[in-house]
């Protein structure tokens, strides 16, 4: 069975890493939108497909699933417009909703992707999210290790984030050590500024208190080297630890059963870049085939809103000057 799967954004991000993979499955016929209408068409004439000139048109052409790869600056509002329309799945880019940037994620972005996926499950749609950095190598090294050494559960976590990651690192915390149930945060004085990726606001510090009672400590800032490490997690478990550094950094295992402190690399001639456009082909391949196989997707859009939760709870916290019980203040 063929699976028509609606493009919705033709940017950049989306020709590179998204629409080459799409266009290569034999099993799939694709479907364009963008708000500029001129580059579309462009898509169109090299990997193939239909292009629309409105989300209607989408709608009426009745695609087994719609990829939401616009700027997060308007995806409620193309959201709102296909779930309402009766689109039957939706896959959305990271953050759910961020209407002033992913840098500056406000409450209204939490209750704004809170109303789209209840609109999701009154009209019936399948909701799903991106989240390919669960799928590095060395994330999936990382979970693999964890579970076959019986590390346990983990016990307190530490990151250090540039914004441009900083949804991806606050799923990835969830995703090792569960919900976050309690945050205390700050803000700094100081705004930083990443040109590459037009990213200015201050930092933020927070500290973390797990469903599981874990604990933890998070850093975001715009003000590291963009060619430098953007991120850095460590996640301390019962029997053991675990320091993750980027897309193609060295993963370090300290073992609680033995002496040794190993490191694990990944091969010199593969670039942060290559770990970068390979996530979304896995991301990509375990979606597709779940679209396939009609199971549930590999990372549900529920997991999009539970990341806006905890910046939601960062921004209440940084405000009122005092923790902030996420689950409570901020129910799903």
């Amino acid at each position: 069975m063929a699976l028509k799967i609606a493009v919705i954004g033709t940017g950049k991000v989306n020709r590179d890493n998204y629409i080459p993979y799409l266009a290569s499955q034999s099993d799939i016929e694709l479907g364009y939108y963008n708000r500029t209408h001129s580059t579309a068409p462009q898509v169109a004439e090299q990997f193939g497909g239909t292009v629309f000139s409105s989300l209607d048109e989408v709608a009426q052409w009745d695609p087994t699933a719609a990829l939401i790869l616009t700027s997060e600056t308007i995806r409620y509002e193309i959201g709102m417009q296909l779930i309402g329309s009766g689109i039957r799945k939706v896959f959305f880019e990271k953050p759910l909703v961020a209407v002033n940037g992913q840098a500056h994620v406000t409450e209204d972005d939490f209750y704004k992707g809170k109303a789209m996926l209840d609109l999701a499950r009154a009209k019936g749609c399948e909701t799903a999210m991106v989240f390919n950095y669960r799928f590095f190598e060395q994330t999936l090294a990382a979970r693999q290790i964890a579970a076959e050494r019986n590390f346990g559960q983990v016990i307190n976590v530490a990151g250090l984030v540039h914004y441009a990651c900083w949804s991806h690192c606050i799923d990835l915390i969830q995703h090792f050590a569960g919900s976050i149930e309690e945050i205390t945060a700050l803000s700094g004085a100081k705004s930083y500024g990443a040109s590459a990726v037009g990213i200015e606001a201050p930092d933020v510090v927070a500290a973390l208190r797990m469903k599981n009672r874990a604990t933890g400590t998070l850093i975001g800032t715009a003000g590291m080297k963009w060619q430098h490490p953007l991120y850095e997690l460590i996640f301390t478990f019962e029997n053991g630890r675990i320091h993750m550094r980027d897309l193609d950094g060295t993963l370090e295992i300290l073992d609680g059963a033995t002496q040794l402190h190993e490191v694990r690399s990944i091969a010199r001639h593969t670039a942060r870049w290559d770990q970068y456009r390979d996530s979304f082909t896995k991301a990509l391949s375990a979606y597709l085939d779940s679209l396939r196989n009609e199971q549930a997707p590999p990372v549900p859009g529920r997991a999009g809103l539970e990341e806006l939760q905890v910046e939601a709870a960062l921004k209440r916290s940084i405000a009122e000057k005092r923790p902030v019980l996420v689950q409570q203040e901020f129910p799903i």
